[in-house]
């Protein structure tokens, strides 16, 4: 920094001449002097804004074209011109900044530059205010500085005259800051006593400020403290605090707050280098602050210096806030489910490492108290079906929290719960619960709990609760409460450290109208219709369910639909519907209602009840047919059925279908070799090589083919049963329709035709009855026709096909053979299938 020391004759001249020049006493204007003219102003080059300017240009004598004119710019924009050797122009100064004019001559050629001037706009200064000077630390150099005020637009200098006693300095300023000034000033004496005052001037004017009279202790300002913080170990809620002094002798003072609280707690007129503080909130992070100052009542206060640390931790002193279910888990044992409320951070007073559970029976025959540890806040256990008292502690590293007590009551049945509990919804996220005193009881009532979850939650959900002392009589809960969704609220009287019964009631903050409708099932019922739904999801209620429309109207009827409206409190999940017409179409739909409003329909329904006789027919026949069938899977029924059957069946079908294998067909066929499978044609006209025996006299017995396709499904079983005329003991055969004579049909024999066997010879029996089947209750042919006495294995070339369970060839009318069959003119094989050779 360049120091100037100026003397005061100097100083008193320059400001003579300021202050002349701000008084308007230089009255000569501008004036710039060039070779080819001359350029004036009839004010001074600085002006300030609103000054009226005359500029004159003056050319000197030479040759000029007298098509040549003379012009004065402005901003190269042209204001006035002549075709004589002198033009003149009147400016008014709005702007600050320089404004350049310039004098031209315009020929037909071109133009020529003849002179120009410069005038200036702006301000003179104004005083400077703010003065102050400071001094970092105690070895080091003051700094003064001020506000320098508007600005001026030209240039401006500042002087800061430095003066004690005896000797002036003065000092210009080297800042080129617009808005502030400083200046470094030298090393002062601690003991003298200094004026300063700050001068500016311009072209335009000067100012001073007030001078400033301090001592080099007033304006030392010390380095902020170094401090540490130490806590004792045999309380966590005291500290010492240590610093360094900068001087000899500092006067501190000491601010301290926790990180959660805006307000300071403040120790003033600390002497020394040591301090210590009481009373502060364990495992708590506090923020410290010190500052200090040469004197006690001058100087500057240093800076502050910060530093954060937490408290250690202290037993808990917190009581936990503890609430608890019963369930009936059997005969003899009981579920208890325990919830409580973590300790706000000024009760835990440390960090919560777990939490004990202390059961105690209160039945004398029980063992001691059950201890159990959680990490959780909450607990649940099955328990035999006795009363308890339980307690719950919260631990830290330091100790145990007071323990908070519950006692069970199985028989509470004699404790009333409040009265008349109401929930009004509030808004914003919050439900107004109300209620009145439970009836009279001989305990006295020492608080309240308000309960309240989700109704839509899982089946066990943590419950929000909030104990109220006995005089209340209502409260807001906001605590884990949601728009649109309904809560099941209860409220409990607490006799001592008992609950009683819980008045309930369901409740919500704000409801909107269901965004869908139920899902409805329908099942006919006698003359009527049952009709059960499924509860919306809870995010599609929106509240909390009202009741429920269900809406009837048969199709295409422009009558308007029938409404059954089902209030929720009375509502089981079904509604019968009676009444309805059988084969009337009708259309049914459901809706669902909050206090907003009623939802959409949910799926709808297409509804048609049967006749009476039809469904009874079909009831009855379905209720016989189950009951034959237990009849005939138990063995004794079985055999009381067949003596039945026995004694009411004519004798002629208890008796043996004769052998075949000692007809004459089967012992001549046995002597040739031919094949013995056939392909699946019935009644196909062939030559025959073998003898053709005798004819014998067989009944034609072919049943309807309506008949034999309803007995197709139970071939393989050994049995047939014949159509039987109404009335009639017999049998009776309907022959096949005949069709021309020659006309040939493949046709598979069904299946009940495994079952028949042909006599050898009509003339051996002696009653009118033919004798062709046996009963099928007694009956013990096998299922297959025998070829004569030998085996499998004498009669390689039989090949066995699967057998048909649905007879899939047509039956044609007709009988080659006429009304006589014999039997080596049949071939039969294990396929079911007869040829007529």
């Amino acid at each position: 920094m360049l120091f100037a020391a100026v003397p005061a004759a100097v100083w008193l001249l320059v400001r003579l001449a300021a202050e002349a020049s701000s008084k308007g006493d230089v009255t000569a204007g501008a004036a710039e002097l060039c070779d080819k003219g001359n350029m004036t102003a009839n004010t001074s080059s600085h002006v300030q804004p609103g000054s009226s300017i005359t500029l004159s240009c003056q050319l000197k004598p030479q040759q000029y074209s007298k098509q040549c004119r003379i012009a004065i710019f402005f901003n190269s924009s042209e204001r006035n011109s002549s075709y004589s050797s002198s033009v003149s122009t009147r400016f008014l100064v709005h702007t600050y900044g320089k404004h350049m004019f310039t004098c031209k001559i315009l020929c037909e050629y071109g133009k020529k530059l003849i002179c120009g001037i410069d005038i200036e706009s702006g301000n003179p200064p104004d005083e400077p205010r703010n003065v102050s000077c400071i001094q970092h630390g105690t070895d080091g150099h003051p700094i003064c500085t001020w506000d320098k005020g508007r600005l001026t637009y030209i240039n401006t200098t500042y002087v800061v005259q430095l003066s004690n006693r005896t000797d002036v300095l003065y000092i210009s300023e080297e800042s080129l800051d617009t808005r502030f000034g400083s200046l470094a000033l030298s090393k002062l004496n601690f003991d003298s006593t200094y004026t300063i005052v700050v001068a500016a001037s311009n072209e335009l004017g000067s100012a001073f400020s007030q001078p400033l009279v301090f001592m080099l202790i007033d304006i030392v300002k010390p380095h902020p403290p170094k401090f540490s913080v130490g806590f004792e170990r045999s309380s966590a809620t005291n500290c010492t605090l240590s610093w360094h002094n900068e001087a000899q002798e500092q006067h501190c003072r000491l601010r301290y707050r926790p990180l959660t609280r805006h307000d300071w707690s403040m120790v003033e007129n600390l002497n020394g280098e040591k301090c210590s503080l009481y009373g502060l909130e364990p495992y708590t992070t506090y923020e410290l602050q010190l500052s200090c100052k040469i004197h006690p009542k001058r100087g500057l206060w240093s800076n502050w210096s910060t530093y954060q640390n937490r408290t250690p931790e202290a037993v808990p002193t917190g009581v936990l806030d503890v609430w608890y279910r019963q369930q009936d888990a059997g005969s003899q044992q009981q579920k208890i489910s325990l919830f409580w409320k973590a300790l706000s951070k000024s009760e835990a007073r440390g960090r919560i490492l777990q939490y004990t559970v202390t059961f105690k029976a209160l039945d004398q025959q029980s063992p001691g108290a059950e201890a159990h540890l959680t990490t959780q806040t909450s607990y649940a256990k099955v328990m035999p079906r006795v009363n308890y008292k339980i307690t719950v502690t919260a631990e830290n590293s330091r100790g145990r929290s007071p323990p908070a007590s519950i006692a069970t009551d199985l028989g509470i049945q004699d404790l009333p719960p409040p009265q008349e509990v109401s929930a009004i919804a509030m808004g914003n996220s919050s439900i107004l619960i109300s209620w009145k005193p439970p009836i009279s009881s001989t305990a006295s009532i020492s608080g309240y709990v308000v309960e309240w979850a989700d109704t839509q939650g899982s089946l066990e959900p943590h419950p929000a609760w909030v104990k109220l002392p006995a005089s209340n009589l209502s409260t807001v809960i906001a605590e884990h409460v949601k728009d649109e969704v309904c809560y099941q609220i209860s409220v409990f009287a607490l006799y001592q450290d008992r609950a009683g019964r819980a008045a309930s009631v369901k409740g919500y903050s704000s409801a909107k109208a269901p965004s869908a409708g139920p899902q409805m099932y329908t099942a006919p019922h006698a003359n009527g219709i049952l009709v059960s739904w499924e509860a919306i999801p809870a995010q599609q209620q929106r509240g909390c369910i009202t009741g429920y429309h269900i809406y009837l109207q048969k199709r295409d009827s422009p009558a308007e639909p029938r409404v059954y409206a089902i209030s929720s409190a009375t509502a089981h999940g079904s509604l019968y519907i009676a009444d309805l017409q059988p084969g009337e179409h009708y259309v049914l739909g459901m809706t669902a209602s909050t206090a907003a409003g009623e939802g959409p329909w949910g799926n709808s329904e297409l509804i048609c009840l049967e006749n009476a006789g039809e469904w009874m027919a079909v009831v009855l026949t379905c209720s016989i047919f189950i009951f034959s069938a237990c009849i005939c899977s138990m063995s004794p029924a079985r055999k009381a059925l067949h003596s039945l059957l026995t004694i009411l069946v004519p004798q002629w079908q208890s008796r043996a279908i004769p052998d075949p294998a000692n007809a004459t067909w089967a012992k001549n066929y046995t002597s040739v070799k031919a094949e013995l499978c056939w392909p699946s044609s019935l009644f196909l006209p062939s030559a025959s090589t073998f003898e053709e025996p005798e004819p014998t006299q067989v009944e034609e017995a072919f049943v309807k083919p309506k008949a034999l396709l309803g007995s197709s499904g139970r071939q393989g079983h050994g049995h047939w049963a014949l159509e039987r005329s109404r009335g009639q003991e017999e049998p009776r055969y309907e022959p096949v329709p005949s069709t021309a004579e020659g006309e040939v049909c493949e046709q598979r024999l069904p299946g009940p035709y495994r079952r028949m066997a042909v006599v050898e010879e009509a003339t051996e029996h002696t009653e009118n009855v033919p004798e062709y089947i046996a009963n099928p209750s007694t009956s013990t042919a096998p299922p297959y026709l025998p070829l004569g006495a030998g085996t499998a294995e004498d009669l390689p070339e039989l090949e066995c096909q699967p057998l048909s369970v649905f007879p899939t060839a047509c039956l044609l009318p007709a009988f080659p053979y006429g009304g006589n069959l014999t039997l080596d003119a049949v071939k039969i094989n294990c396929s079911s299938e007869l040829r007529v050779t």
